[in-house]
């Protein structure tokens, strides 16, 4: 049997995976458990399954910047707690109502309402304890950024706005405004994280990461309002038509199927582009922005 040789970006998922994989599990490996449910809902929500693709993009954008791993490793796993905290909360009834994440039982299915709100807690407790366990000294810009991606001026203001919009009638403005908290606030994050550990805040090179970072941010949304449409719940991982099932306004809804794929692509074309002052070194990145909106899960 001939093996198959594993492309260069599949290679650098894989390694990178593994390492976040394994920075999160000693977490929870390296001091007992004060209450046994309340880690077991954590390990549930974190460590089943998962695509880690900010952890991912949190490395690309270091290495990019000429950054070591062992430097990566925190943020790239504080940026992952914080997401899956985000799902686990996403999940709960008074929010999406979801039985599926990852192809398994969604955290408040496999326990109970009340662990998955306390998982959720946790999780993000904990992201800023890795972060902030680091010696660096651009440590406090880089609490700075996660908090700010993370919180009113973030995610939770996406996920706020994004409840607000069911049942209505956004335009494509109104629509990418709430995407630009809910998920590319936390994508535009990671890219930030990596760079900061590698460049002061005003370098121009993390400008430009920022903006390719923006791009694809808005992209792997619409690929996955597309996939949401053209999907099934075996390949997702989640249950496919649930946008459309709760009135929730979506790319496909707003542009139809084949201008949203088309408003995806020039997305793309509009982060490769960014990447031009970093050269050569940004060309995983590149390979990463086309991956995103040619996955099918």
């Amino acid at each position: 049997m001939v093996a198959t040789q594993r492309s260069p970006l599949a290679t650098q998922r894989h390694t990178s995976t593994a390492r976040v994989d394994a920075t999160l599990a000693a977490l929870f490996d390296s001091r007992p458990a004060v209450a046994p449910r309340l880690e077991a809902a954590m390990r549930h929500g974190l460590l089943v399954g998962g695509k880690r693709l900010r952890p991912l993009l949190v490395y690309m954008a270091g290495h990019a910047l000429g950054a070591k791993n062992d430097d990566l490793d925190a943020p790239a796993a504080a940026i992952e707690l914080i997401h899956a905290y985000s799902l686990i909360h996403d999940d709960l009834p008074a929010m999406d109502d979801d039985d599926l994440r990852r192809g398994q039982p969604t955290v408040h299915k496999a326990f109970d309402e009340a662990s998955a709100i306390l998982a959720g807690d946790a999780l993000q407790a904990l992201a800023f304890e890795v972060l902030a366990s680091t010696a660096h000294p651009r440590l406090a810009n880089m609490v700075h950024t996660l908090a700010d991606a993370s919180g009113r001026d973030g995610m939770v203001a996406g996920q706020a706005l994004d409840l607000d919009a069911v049942g209505g009638h956004p335009d494509v403005d109104a629509l990418a405004h709430m995407h630009a908290h809910k998920t590319g606030a936390l994508i535009v994050a990671a890219v930030r994280l990596g760079g900061l550990v590698a460049v002061a805040d005003d370098d121009p090179r993390l400008t430009a990461l920022t903006r390719y970072a923006r791009a694809i941010g808005l992209a792997f949304q619409i690929h996955d309002d597309i996939l949401d449409v053209i999907g099934d719940t075996v390949t997702l991982g989640k249950t496919s038509g649930a946008d459309a099932a709760r009135a929730k306004p979506t790319y496909p809804s707003l542009l139809g199927l084949e201008g949203a794929q088309r408003k995806a692509h020039s997305l793309i074309d509009e982060a490769i582009a960014a990447l031009a002052p970093l050269g050569e070194r940004a060309a995983p990145l590149a390979d990463l922005a086309h991956y995103m909106i040619e996955r099918d899960h």
